[in-house]
C-alpha cells in the first residue's frame, strides 16, 4: 500500500530514522562497500522504495535514479536486474521519467533488451513503455528496438514479458500504424473531395447508397 506522511511517522517511531536519512544511509553504504553481495541487497532494497510515490522526491534528491542507471553498466547481472527493476518502479512518475531520460537512460535500457535474465527484460520493456512519449519516441521506436520487443511479443518463453511486449507493440507500433493509415485515408478523402461538386460531397457524407451519375453533375 502507498504511504502518507502520518503513516510514515508511525512506522519511524519517536526515535526512528526518518525515511530520507535512511535512504541516504543506504546510498552511502552502497558507495563505500566493496562487497558485491552487499551492493545487490542495497540496490534491491532501494528498488522496493520505488513502489511508493511518497518516496519519489527523496529518490531524486539523493540521486538514486542515477545509481540505478549506473547499475545497468555493471557486469554483475544481479545489479543490472535490481537496477532496472528500480527504474521500472519509478518511471511511471513524470518527474522521475524526465530525470531518467535526461540522464541518458534510454540507451542504457535498450542495451538491457539483450539480457538473458527474464526479470531484467520484463523491467526493461515496462520502463520503455512508460518512457515512450512524443519527445522520446524517435529513440525508443527505433526499428531495431521495435524488432527486439516484437520478438518478445511473439515468444512463448515468458508469459509476463510477452504480455508487456504485446502491450508495447499494440500501443506504440500497431496504434501508430493504424493512425497513419487513418491519416492517409483522411488525406485521400480531402484530395478526392476537392474535385467533387458540393452536391456529390453532401450525398457521400450523408451515407446515401444510390448510384451517382457523376457525368451528369
Amino acid at each position: 500500500m502507498f504511504s502518507n506522511e502520518g503513516r510514515q511517522k508511525e512506522r519511524t517511531g519517536k526515535y526512528g530514522t526518518p525515511r530520507v536519512e535512511y535512504l541516504q544511509e543506504l546510498v552511502t553504504e552502497f558507495q563505500q562497500t566493496v562487497s558485491e553481495e552487499a551492493k545487490e541487497q542495497i540496490v534491491a532494497h532501494l528498488a522496493n522504495f520505488g513502489y511508493d510515490p511518497l518516496n519519489y522526491e527523496y529518490l531524486r534528491q539523493l540521486h538514486v535514479l542515477d545509481l540505478f542507471l549506473d547499475c545497468l553498466t555493471e557486469p554483475n547481472e544481479k545489479l543490472v536486474e535490481f537496477g532496472v527493476g528500480g527504474i521500472s518502479n519509478c518511471c511511471p512518475d513524470p518527474a522521475n521519467a524526465a530525470a531518467i531520460v535526461s540522464s541518458g537512460g534510454i540507451p542504457l535500457l535498450v542495451s538491457c533488451l539483450s539480457s538473458a535474465v527474464e526479470n531484467t527484460v520484463l523491467s526493461t520493456i515496462t520502463s520503455l513503455y512508460y518512457l515512450c512519449t512524443p519527445s522520446t519516441s524517435k529513440e525508443i521506436l527505433d526499428p531495431l528496438v521495435v524488432e527486439a520487443i516484437r520478438g518478445f511479443a511473439n515468444s512463448d518463453a515468458n508469459c509476463r514479458s510477452r504480455n508487456v511486449a504485446r502491450a508495447f507493440i499494440e500501443k506504440f507500433v500497431d496504434g501508430r500504424e493504424a493512425a497513419s493509415q487513418s491519416l492517409q485515408r483522411e488525406l485521400a478523402w480531402h484530395a478526392f473531395a476537392s474535385v467533387m461538386t458540393p452536391t456529390v460531397q453532401r450525398e457521400l457524407l450523408s451515407g446515401h447508397d444510390e448510384r451517382l451519375d457523376l457525368g451528369r453533375r
